[in-house]
This record gives structure tokens, C-alpha cells and sequence, in this order.
């Protein structure tokens, strides 16, 4: 399996050695790449990605994203596309 570029470290993975990757064509991936883009996503966007329901997608981005990877995924409101999700690069 090809492991793609996206990756993530948690500070307690780091320490141990452990890193977290996306496989390349994964829906995760597809996701993550969506929500790097400056304009960020949409949920509608992400179900078209993915080809899953608004409730999943919501669940994906708060159990895996926030809370298994430690990504820092904000969430807006912008007229004419409603809540936009985007991914905040590293500090």
C-alpha cells in the first residue's frame, strides 16, 4: 500500500515514535485535502468526496479528525455556501 504525503503527528505519538497516515486515494485523504484548500469545504462538498451522509461526514470530522488525529479544524459561516470547514495549518 502507498502511503500518501498527508500526515499527522500527535505530540504522545511523537514521543513515541508512532505517525499516523493517510493511504493515498482514501476518503480520509480526499477529505483532507478538501479542507487544506484556502476556501475550505462544505459538508455538501465533502458528501460529494466521499459519497457519504451530512451526519457522517459531520461525525468523520469531529471523531477522527479533531479527536484521533489532533487536526485543528475550524468551521465558519459564509454567505451563499453556508458553514465552510477548513483545516488551520500547524503553528
Amino acid at each position: 500500500q502507498e502511503v500518501s504525503k498527508v500526515k499527522t503527528v500527535l505530540p504522545q505519538e511523537e514521543k513515541k515514535g508512532l505517525i499516523r497516515k493517510a493511504r493515498a486515494g482514501s476518503k480520509q485523504e480526499a477529505l483532507i485535502v478538501l479542507l487544506k484548500r484556502p476556501e475550505g469545504a462544505s459538508i455538501t462538498e465533502m458528501m460529494a468526496a466521499t459519497g457519504w451522509l451530512a451526519h457522517s461526514v459531520r461525525g468523520f470530522v469531529s471523531s477522527s479528525l479533531k479527536k484521533k488525529l489532533g487536526l485543528d479544524v475550524t468551521s465558519e459561516k459564509i454567505e451563499g455556501r453556508r458553514r465552510v470547514y477548513k483545516l488551520d495549518p500547524p503553528a
